[in-house]
């Protein structure tokens, strides 16, 4: 199927990395064409993303109790619940929200790989599209039992304790209602409990309560919360089959071990670029994956994790990875080898 050359890498931008860490192949938005043609060219292999998208706030689910009392009321504790606190009381969750044409890196990047002088990986500000807020916007938390119709799902009445708002022109958050959190200054803990009541309309909603207000009946100040689902996390392994990408041609160096900060120990290995699993599962052509290995080493001779990328951010301090993810490459496989892990598992 026809692919384009877009790529879409991800950069970070923190304390002590700073630059490319991985991309989407292009085939890896063109291969839904390969079961319906009809697709074929409609994805970001070969055009711009939508820079106008709507921003939300996925949470998934955040564990609660439900309990009534011997009045009947029905009372919710949900599990404590933690956002960022800025100097003045609020929440700034989005900041600097940037969209780039592709002179901000790409066309000097394809320049350089037709021949043209080394780019030097800065992203270009003057090619960039900064977003404003005016505040706005809501939240759809809803607190319900298992198995709850949708429909039947009720909100949280989030506007008594958090009011969306545009923290300058360039930042999001909340504003928090100062006796309805708990600020500790580093962190804003939302109100645990909540009473089912109905409004004016008669709809239901959640409404905050006091702890000291929430029947001891209901038993809900003396629910734990379990801090995890099953008792010892299953290993994350990758395929061990020796006919497998992952064995053939295989890895250059490994295998080797490195301690994570949440106790786990992940378990890699040096591949040569091209011969990584990935990029043998990427729809390329030997000759392909070989000027892909060619450009990459070009990439690792000249941007190095020490130098900026991006613009730092204007407010707040970037956040630093754990140090045990920056590993260093066994000699003479500095440049044009990367590591990649195979497994994944907590402390015997």
């Amino acid at each position: 199927m026809p692919t384009g050359n877009h790529c879409w890498t991800l950069f970070l931008s923190t304390e002590n990395f700073n630059g490319p860490v991985a991309f989407f192949t292009p085939y890896f938005w063109s291969k839904p064409s390969v079961e319906n043609p009809k697709l074929s060219g409609m994805f970001l292999d070969t055009r711009p993303s939508e820079p106008n998208k709507a921003v939300q706030m996925e949470t998934q689910h955040v564990p609660a109790y439900l309990s009534q009392d011997t009045k009947g009321d029905t009372y919710a504790r949900i599990a404590p619940t933690q956002f960022p606190a800025g100097p003045e009381g609020d929440a700034p969750l989005i900041h600097r929200i940037t969209a780039y044409s592709k002179a901000a890196l790409w066309d000097d990047v394809q320049a350089w790989f037709d021949g043209g002088k080394t780019a030097s990986g800065i992203i270009d500000p003057k090619a960039a599209a900064v977003q404003t807020f005016k505040g706005g916007g809501g939240a759809t938390w809803r607190i319900y039992a298992p198995k709850t119709e949708r429909d039947q799902r009720v909100p949280v009445a989030w506007n008594s304790f958090a009011t969306p708002t545009a923290i300058g022109d360039f930042t999001y958050g909340y504003k928090w209602a100062k006796d309805a959190v708990n600020n500790d200054r580093a962190l804003i803990t939302l109100p645990e409990y909540y009473r089912l009541e109905k409004d004016k309309k008669g709809k239901e909603k959640w409404v905050v309560a006091p702890a000291k207000d929430v029947p001891a009946d209901t038993g809900l100040a003396k629910a734990e919360f379990p801090r995890r689902r099953s008792v010892k996390p299953q290993p994350y392994v990758t395929p061990d089959e020796g006919d497998s990408s992952w064995k053939k041609p295989g890895p250059a160096a490994g295998p080797f071990e490195a301690k994570l900060g949440d106790g786990s120990v992940a378990t890699y290995y040096w591949y040569r670029f091209a011969d990584q699993p990935a990029l043998l599962n990427a729809d390329l052509t030997a000759d392909e994956r070989e000027t892909l290995q060619k450009r990459v080493e070009m990439l690792h001779k000249h941007w190095t994790k020490d130098r900026e990328y991006l613009p730092t951010p204007t407010v707040g301090k970037r956040a630093e990875l754990d140090p045990a993810v920056l590993v260093t490459p066994p000699k003479g496989l500095e440049v044009g080898y990367v590591p990649i892990v195979t497994r994944q598992a907590g402390k015997d």
